[in-house]
């Protein structure tokens, strides 16, 4: 078995604030950034880790400009990949925020694996955080359309042979990562514990930069460390050089 990860660029965001990415740091400018989907192939079945936006209730719910075209809707991207999305059989949510889990249910066949903690934040997150999740009255969360597919996970947790969700707590109660073994060596698909290259790398005052949004700066740290004893190269969310560096392994 020799597994390895590719990238698949759906959609893209456009003039978000650099603060957001990158915790206190680029006050003033913005940044343009992709929607990726992952896919780790090899095993028995290929495995998709996040499922993209829906693009459509970008502006009216998210105030947000964003784009996507017809070859990039997940199911198109995989197809073009020569994956049919009815042979995925486990679909993988860092978290359960709009832009990471709201193309679920075109996977009809897949089990979503979803940290409890977070499937629990979900439906009853603080004020600030309600419109991330789509926990709003005038709004059905567009996870919820691949809700019975859910199939909660707790803790570190293998999911397939040389793959493993690993819990990241930090930018939500329950995000997680996934850590692949490639013949290339050990990957992590970080999540949104990492946005950019830049905050694995942090800058002259600090090792590792956090992201702007996040519920528990300490458990972040904690997270931080935890990718630090993995001895593995990380891959961010929504870095284009992810992009252009894919396949890995």
């Amino acid at each position: 078995m020799s597994l390895s990860i590719r990238a698949l660029s759906v959609g893209r965001v456009f003039g978000l604030p650099k603060t957001s990415f990158t915790y206190l740091r680029g006050q003033g400018q913005t940044l343009d950034l992709p929607l990726i989907m992952f896919v780790i192939e090899g095993g028995a079945a290929p495995i998709v880790v996040d499922t993209g936006a829906d693009v459509d209730r970008a502006w009216d719910v998210h105030r947000i400009r964003m784009e996507q075209t017809e070859a990039e809707r997940p199911d198109a991207a995989l197809r073009a990949i020569g994956i049919d999305p009815d042979d995925v059989r486990i679909v993988v949510n860092t978290h359960l925020h709009w832009d990471h889990s709201s193309n679920n249910h075109l996977f009809r066949n897949a089990r979503v694996l979803v940290q409890r903690t977070e499937l629990d934040y979900a439906g009853h997150p603080v004020p600030w955080h309600r419109v991330h999740f789509e926990a709003l009255p005038e709004v059905a969360a567009a996870w919820r359309r691949g809700e019975s597919q859910l199939s909660p996970i707790d803790g570190d947790t293998e999911i397939a042979p040389g793959v493993t969700a690993v819990t990241l707590p930090g930018h939500t109660p329950g995000s997680q990562g996934v850590l692949v073994d490639t013949a290339g060596g050990r990957y992590l698909v970080a999540g949104d514990c990492l946005y950019l290259y830049e905050n694995w790398a942090g800058d002259e005052q600090v090792d590792h930069i956090p992201v702007g949004l996040y519920t528990d700066l300490i458990a972040y740290d904690q997270s931080l460390r935890k990718i630090e004893a993995l001895d593995c190269q990380v891959i961010p969310s929504h870095d284009f050089q992810v992009l252009a560096r894919q396949p890995f392994g």
